[in-house]
């Protein structure tokens, strides 16, 4: 049996988790994620280390590590170009992990990592073509073509959460104006439900968030279900924001499946059902071309574990 590690670097915990040769995730360990990269790399060592004892094992068991980070990964350079949420630039990850890791490193972006693992062991089991979209603090994307991972020329392609699709729009942490991350990610929905309940002091919302400790990706949601039209609006909105991103992307790709992830993709049908509905005014010959089923992601927070301790195989 061949054992792989995968490394999830998230902005609040380090993830760690030990794979077996059927995508099952058989030990674990996880720890905060602190300041600093010259504190993280061997923080995320050691989450390996102890995931792999955990197991019973050592890390010169394994067959190879893989890493899943946000921002603009080169996996060709091992480097971490940038990621906004700790304004690191050209950090050298592979290279720093290798010094403390005995085994091949291999890093990639968390949402290819989770694309991978749905189509090993997911909802994208059987599928060569796959789209997923990670609904979060950003809007992560995965792409596999033809059953391998798809980056472009410069591995740091498929970014398709930084395309505008509205000229002029919000301004997005990336720099551009108008991108889909601007309008459906979980920040830009709680940037909305913000601006409609300032708008209407009638909206259950307000209760709502007096209840949960504010507002939340989960705010609008849960009330449109109980019928509050003012969050049926702004859930309205933000389904169609998304039709016109997966519009575009399922015109140029035309995937056989697109998953929907992330923290948003728990709202279910309150959100798939809408989508499915309006994606075909957005989309090219949706009336002379069956339309690829758009599903929730299976594995959870699971998937990005698996699909980047498999990594050095796809």
């Amino acid at each position: 049996m061949q054992y792989r590690i995968g490394i999830d670097l998230g902005g609040t915990s380090i993830k760690a988790g030990v794979v077996d040769e059927k995508y099952k995730i058989i030990s674990s360990y996880q720890k905060p994620t602190l300041e600093g990269f010259e504190i993280v790399v061997p923080d995320m060592a050691e989450t390996a280390r102890i995931a792999a004892e955990n197991a019973g094992l050592i890390l010169e068991d394994f067959h190879s590590v893989g890493v899943g980070s946000p921002g603009f990964i080169n996996p060709s350079t091992g480097l971490l170009v940038f990621s906004n949420n700790t304004n690191w630039r050209n950090m050298p990850l592979k290279q720093e992990l290798e010094k403390h890791i005995p085994v091949p490193v291999f890093i990639d972006n968390d949402a290819n990592c989770a694309v991978v693992g749905e189509m090993l062991a997911g909802a994208a089991k059987g599928y060569r073509h796959v789209l997923m979209l990670t609904l979060g603090t950003g809007v992560g994307t995965g792409l596999i073509i033809d059953g391998r991972l798809f980056s472009g020329g410069d591995s740091m392609g498929a970014e398709l959460g930084h395309v505008p699709i509205i000229a002029n729009g919000e301004p997005c942490t990336c720099g551009l104006f108008g991108c889909l991350e601007a309008y459906a990610s979980v920040t830009a929905l709680i940037r909305q439900t913000n601006e409609a309940m300032a708008k209407n002091p009638e909206t259950k919302m307000h209760a709502h968030a007096a209840k949960h400790g504010g507002v939340s990706g989960r705010t609008s949601f849960d009330c449109a279900r109980e019928g509050d039209p003012v969050a049926m609006r702004v859930v309205d909105q933000y389904c169609t924001y998304l039709a016109i991103g997966l519009g575009g992307f399922i015109t140029v790709f035309r995937p056989e499946i697109v998953l929907l992830g992330g923290g948003l993709s728990g709202a279910g049908d309150t959100l798939l059902v809408p989508v499915r509905k309006k994606v075909k005014e957005y989309t090219f010959a949706s009336d002379l071309i069956e339309l690829p089923p758009i599903e929730r992601a299976a594995l959870g927070n699971a998937a990005g574990t698996i699909g980047a301790a498999f990594l050095g195989d796809i």
